[in-house]
Parts: C-alpha cells; sequence; structure tokens
C-alpha cells in the first residue's frame, strides 16, 4: 500500500509544475506523452470539434508544465482578444473601433511589459535617483512574447479589414494556444493558420515523413550540436579575461553555431511537429549565414519575426513612403524595438540599434552597390564583410554586460596569436569538427535537402527506424549533464 502511494506521489509530482524543470520539446516527458497524444489525435481528426478540444486540452497542459497556472492568462488573453475581434468587425463607429484596438494592444503589451520588463524599467530608474531596487521574483510565462505577437497581429489583422474574425472562440484559443508554436514560435498569423483548421484536411504521407525528418533534424541541431558547442561557449563567455583572444573568437564563432542550431532547430521541431499533424506552419529559417548583405540576413534569420516587424511596426511608422530620412528613422526604431523583445538589457539594445544602423548604410549605398559587378570575389568579399558583422554583433546578444562584451572584444582585438590554433584543435577536436560541420552544411544547396527528406519519405520503415536509432546514439553520446532549454524560450 506504501508503495502504491509513493508510486502516485512520484507520478502526481512528475506530471505536475516544477519550475526548474519546464517541459519543452528537448523533455523526454514531452515525447512519451505525445507517443500517447499522437495516435488518439489521428483517430478523432476527422471530427473537426473533438479534435481541436483534444489538441486544446494537450496545449494547454503543455503550457502548464512549461509555466504553471500561467496558462490561464493565455486563455484570458485568447477570449478578451477573440470578443475585440468580433466587436471591431461588427461595429460601424471608427471611435468605437480605435478604442477598442487600443485596449486590446494596452492588455496585450501591459502583459508582457510587466513580466518581461518590470525589473529592467525598476532598476535602471534606481540607477537614475541613486536607489537600491531588489529585483522582483518574477516567473515569466514561457513564450509570452511569441503568442502576444500572434494576438497583436489578428486584432490589427481585422482593424485593417484583412481578415476576418474567427466565429468560435474554440477556433481562435485552439490557434493561439497550439502547442507545436506556443513556446518559441513560429509567430504563425491567424490569417496563415485558420483556413488550414477551417478545411482540416488529413495529413499526407509526405506531410507526415517530412515533418518527422524535420523533428529529427531539429533535434540533431539542438540536442547534438548546439548543446555540445554550448558548454564551451559559456565557460569562454563566463570569464573572458581568463582566455587568450584566439580562444575568444573560437566562442563567439561558437556562440554564432550554437544560436544558429539551436532556434532553427527548435524551429524545424515545430514546424515539423506541425507538419505530422497536417498544419503547414511556414519557414522560420533560410540560411541566414549565406547572406551577402545585413538586408538579405533579416530576409533568412527569424523570418516570421522580421515579416512581424516589418508589417506591424515599420510599414505602419511609415515605411520606405515618407523620404529616405524618415525610411532610416523608421528601420532604427523597428530594430531597436526588435533588439529590447529579446531581452530586457541594453545589451540587446545595442544589438538591434546595430543591425539598424547597418539596415540605414545598406539602404543608403544600395545605388551604388547595385553597380558593383556580381562576380565571384565581390561575393565573397560581401559574404566575409556581412558574416563578419553578425557574428561581432553577436558578442553584446551573449554577454551578460557591456564589460563582458568589452573584455571579449578587447581580447579578441589585443591578445589575438595564431599560435593556439593547433592546440585548440588538438585539446578541443570534437568541438572544431562540429563547428566546421554546421558551417559547412550551411552551403548545401536547399535541393539537397529537399532530395534528403523526399528520399526519408520514400524509405521502408526499417530504414527510419535505424536513422532514428542513429540520431538517439548521437544525442545520448554527446548529452550534457542537464536538459538545455532552448535559448529563444526566455523571449
Amino acid at each position: 500500500m506504501l508503495l502504491n502511494t509513493i508510486d502516485i506521489t512520484h507520478m502526481l509530482s512528475l506530471l505536475s509544475f516544477n519550475r526548474d524543470e519546464p517541459m519543452l520539446f528537448t523533455s523526454g516527458l514531452f515525447w512519451i506523452l505525445f507517443l500517447v497524444f499522437l495516435p488518439l489525435y489521428a483517430l478523432i481528426k476527422s471530427r473537426r470539434k473533438q479534435m481541436m478540444l483534444f489538441v486544446i486540452a494537450f496545449s494547454l497542459y503543455f503550457f502548464y508544465k512549461s509555466s504553471g497556472w500561467f496558462f490561464l492568462l493565455l486563455v484570458a488573453t485568447s477570449f478578451i482578444d477573440w470578443w475585440v475581434g468580433q466587436f471591431i468587425d461588427s461595429s460601424k463607429n471608427r471611435t468605437e473601433r480605435r478604442i477598442a484596438l487600443t485596449v486590446s494592444m494596452v492588455l496585450s503589451l501591459g502583459v508582457l511589459l510587466f513580466f518581461k520588463y518590470s525589473n529592467f524599467f525598476m532598476i535602471n530608474f534606481e540607477s537614475l535617483i541613486g536607489g537600491n531596487f531588489q529585483p522582483l521574483d518574477l516567473i515569466m510565462p514561457v513564450g509570452v512574447s511569441f503568442y502576444t505577437f500572434r494576438t497583436i497581429s489578428y486584432v490589427v489583422d481585422i482593424y485593417k479589414g484583412k481578415i476576418q474574425p474567427v466565429d468560435d472562440y474554440i477556433d481562435y484559443l485552439f490557434f493561439l494556444s497550439y502547442f507545436p508554436c506556443l513556446v518559441a514560435g513560429p509567430i504563425v498569423r491567424a490569417r496563415d493558420f485558420m483556413p488550414q483548421l477551417q478545411q482540416n484536411k488529413p495529413a499526407t504521407r509526405e506531410m507526415i515523413y517530412g515533418g518527422l525528418f524535420l523533428v529529427m533534424l531539429g533535434i540533431l541541431k539542438k540536442a547534438v550540436f548546439a548543446d555540445y558547442i554550448a558548454q564551451y561557449n559559456n565557460i569562454a563567455f563566463g570569464n573572458p579575461t581568463g582566455y587568450t583572444g584566439f580562444e575568444l573568437l573560437m566562442a563567439v564563432l561558437g556562440f554564432t553555431m550554437q544560436i544558429y542550431c539551436d532556434f532553427s532547430g527548435y524551429s524545424d521541431m515545430a514546424i515539423g511537429l506541425g507538419g505530422i499533424m497536417g498544419f503547414n506552419l511556414g519557414i522560420n529559417f533560410d540560411y541566414p549565414y549565406r547572406s551577402l548583405n545585413v538586408t538579405e540576413f533579416w530576409h533568412r534569420w527569424h523570418i516570421s519575426l522580421s515579416t512581424w516587424l516589418r508589417d506591424y511596426i515599420y510599414i505602419p511608422l511609415g515605411g520606405n513612403r515618407k523620404g529616405k530620412v524618415r525610411q532610416h528613422f523608421n528601420l532604427m526604431v523597428t530594430m531597436l524595438l526588435g533588439g529590447l523583445w529579446h531581452g530586457a538589457a541594453w545589451t540587446f539594445v545595442v544589438w538591434g540599434a546595430g543591425h539598424g544602423i547597418a539596415l540605414c548604410i545598406h539602404k543608403l549605398c544600395k545605388p551604388w552597390l547595385d553597380k558593383i559587378p556580381g562576380n565571384p570575389v565581390t561575393r565573397v568579399v560581401s559574404w566575409l564583410m556581412t558574416f563578419t558583422f553578425v557574428v561581432m554583433l553577436w558578442i553584446f546578444f551573449r554577454a551578460n554586460t557591456f564589460q563582458a562584451a568589452g573584455q571579449v572584444i578587447s581580447g579578441i582585438f589585443t591578445d589575438f596569436e595564431w599560435a593556439y590554433l593547433r592546440v585548440f584543435i588538438e585539446r578541443r577536436l570534437t568541438w572544431c569538427l562540429m563547428l566546421a560541420i554546421i558551417f559547412g552544411l550551411h552551403f548545401v544547396p536547399r535541393r539537397v535537402w529537399d532530395k534528403l527528406r523526399d528520399r526519408f519519405v520514400a524509405a521502408p520503415w526499417v530504414v527510419k527506424l535505424l536513422i532514428f536509432i542513429v540520431l538517439i546514439q548521437l544525442v545520448l553520446q554527446f548529452a550534457s549533464a542537464t536538459v538545455q532549454p532552448f535559448l529563444y524560450s526566455r523571449f
């Protein structure tokens, strides 16, 4: 009897929210639950209402395991904005529509600002008046930035007449709580997602196994490459004065590849899970480190965020319709807000400002740049300049303070010796090989990846199983001591 009680207590503890162990796609518990969820989902997929209620229940439990009782905040937000959307569409009074839109924006952004930026604003205020502020012990709901942006786009699109409101609240709750997009995007918009939900087409073989291919690729990127590379990066950035310039440069290059594998790996898993369930969630990364200029980089990096910033901040500010000076101002405001969105710290603001300045310079110089012949030499030079710029700005993104960022930059430029190359490779051979593989795969043409996916889809189940077993073995071989959270789950 006592043993049974202990087993039940342990099970309840495992299934309850644990602040120190939020459930993410890298959690073993998630995949156990998903394997139970998937066959039940397949059985009721054709019964739309039952399917939606089942997925909503799973999504809200997923959010509960990630953020505790804050899943109720998501439910409240979804109901308010669904009702606001209905009201905006039905009202003929322009003032009433504006008030409703304003209320929705204030509530959505108010929640985001409170949880994400309260301590940031208070600490900066206290530093101005010389106080001694103790940060509030706030638990930020996982993915609050992502679902806030999705609900804002929904209400704004209704206000502008780009979409019709969702008639059934359950449909909207399904959209906003959909678990593949909940923690770290992609920021899928209602106008792209709702038609798929309404049609409720069965998932094709290509979608299911293509989705599985993406999930496995995402696990490889995150659980093998990103987490392994992160171990050295964390040590070096944690004590930059204890490392030579060469070692610091390798840590910066390591973080450059780490953040790509971490976030694009998550996106691959989310998009793949969506495909397995019969939903197309789009593309969120398009080989960004191939870019030949900063503008192209932002067309390839975190596409769902960059297009959101363009459509809901840059264009409403006037875009490029009000002259060059105003265009550059709009770019700077957009990128500053984009930097601050990533984290409540001035280092993120500097990161965003750096990209904003680079975008302005590129726009300003574009008439002259377009006259330069597009031969291999100029393409290599353009790529090298862009890649170097992006890499150096990642220092501010990764460093916790300006002092740490300054120490990393100073070390690279004042204490750099190529003589450390051989020793570094000898001591960290696996790390270097992983870095080289990630960098090299970045330049594999998309058609090659498409062919690999198609061959995986067509392969017998035995081959798929063998590939999966190899992947699990790699994860176990290179796993760190603890499950590493996704970097973007903080945002």
